[in-house]
């Protein structure tokens, strides 16, 4: 399957695509002046301790204090630069108290009024594999299928593991050698002895290790051997992910492609189209059937209607294919506008029992497709499907849109009122 990633870098946003058949599937927006701080580690400060909410929020030097949920304290705690274990603790205020200082790895930006979400479960990102420095676990990446490809990773890392470190084998690892994954596995253990040092050399509240910039992050994630070419149309990213390649992937090089004097690679690839539709809150399905994606404070909900189809065979079969079609478009629409959290999808109601199992297969299906962790939950008994996705960013409507200063966001207006509200007329 043809991929490609575009990166247009302008001077308020860097916007990255992937592009799979011509098609638009993923899409990373990040403003220059709010750079993400997902994958930073620092040594914080716990401010207080709430005993009924079984959380803690830590001081980590930002303008709002970061949130630390018990279920995210797992073992790496920093006391006065003294690293120990507190795994059969179960109430926060044994763990943790007011001064104390602890090291932290920020999970979720903070967003809107929240602050950041952080956890002391410290991971760190290699190329082919993340090391886990608290967990003496092996995992590897479900979008790798193959049976005796796994077991043939596995069984590397079995042997070049170093207790009391885990390891989680990344979809990238596909084909490695052994050389490969063991180069990247010492590389991260290094890193984290340097965390380790800083931790207790550092006063709090300090940034321990700072992740990769946004664009290293997406060369590192996404950048591997099935995308065929990477677009840049800005000299200095190009030059800083030509430098990556040469440490990291040589052979990568000649994949990269610098348009000099071309401003605007979103246009030149007709993507900004795309972006118009991830921002719309109908979205039409080639069959004329269509779904409406609401979002909520709570949740997002999305409804299936059919729209202009009126099908060729009988009521069944027209619900059963715009529930397919729309099933993909869902799946494609939740990866592209990277909505997290609870999703609740009405799809048309079907009286078979085997065409409910079949567009749930084939939801199920689509959503693999996804880097970012889904789960169905299955059909409610009012007929709606529950899916859950883990919400790590903004998505791209929180980051490219702003709430109606007219409508406060509702999208309509008190109809006495002499106001108007031109985006929403």
């Amino acid at each position: 399957m043809p991929k490609e990633i575009v990166a247009d870098i302008g001077k308020e946003l860097i916007k990255v695509g992937v592009v799979e058949d011509g098609e638009l599937v993923e899409l990373y927006i990040e403003k220059r002046l709010n750079e993400s701080i997902v994958g930073n580690i620092y040594k914080g400060k716990v401010a207080n301790v709430l005993k009924g909410m079984q959380a803690a929020f830590i001081n980590i030097g930002l303008d709002k204090n970061a949130f630390l949920y018990v279920g995210d304290i797992k073992r790496d705690m920093v006391d006065d630069g003294e690293i120990f274990d507190k795994v059969d603790a179960f109430s926060i205020n044994e763990m943790l108290k007011p001064g104390q200082d602890v090291v932290v790895q920020v999970i979720k930006d903070p967003m809107g009024t929240k602050g950041a979400r952080v956890t002391t479960n410290i991971t760190l990102a290699g190329r082919f594999l993340v090391l886990m420095p608290l967990v003496d676990n092996v995992g590897i990446s479900r979008r790798i299928e193959d049976e005796k490809e796994r077991e043939r990773l596995k069984t590397i890392i079995n042997d070049i593991k170093v207790p009391p470190y885990g390891v989680i084998i990344r979809t990238a690892a596909e084909a490695c050698t052994k050389e490969e994954l063991e180069e990247d596995l010492k590389y991260l253990i290094r890193l984290w002895e340097d965390i380790k040092k800083s931790a207790k050399d550092l006063k709090s509240p300090a940034l321990i290790y700072k992740d990769m910039d946004f664009l290293l992050r997406i060369a590192r994630d996404i950048f591997t051997n099935e995308v065929a070419k990477f677009h840049v149309n800005e000299k200095e990213a190009y030059e800083k992910i030509i430098d990556y390649c040469k440490n990291i992937a040589p052979q990568f090089k000649e994949k990269v492609v610098f348009y000099e004097n071309r401003l605007d690679l979103f246009k030149y690839f007709n993507i900004e189209k795309e972006i118009e539709k991830a921002l719309s809150k109908k979205v039409w399905l080639k069959s004329g059937g269509y779904i409406v994606i609401d979002k909520t404070e709570a949740l997002t909900v999305i409804d299936v209607n059919t729209g202009k189809y009126i099908g060729s065979v009988d009521l069944e079969d027209t619900v059963l294919t715009t529930n397919l079609e729309a099933a993909k478009e869902i799946a494609k629409q939740v990866r592209l506008r990277d909505i997290g959290g609870i999703i609740l999808i009405d799809f048309i109601d079907m009286a078979s029992e085997e065409h409910k199992r079949k567009v749930l297969e084939y939801l199920d299906a689509q959503f693999k497709k996804d880097r970012t962790k889904t789960q169905i939950l299955d059909i409610t008994a009012l007929g709606l499907v529950e899916v859950t996705r883990k919400k790590i960013r903004q998505s791209i409507y929180e980051i490219l849109g702003k709430v109606c200063p007219y409508c406060e966001g509702s999208g309509k207006i008190i109809s006495y009122s002499n106001q108007n509200c031109p985006p929403c007329i």
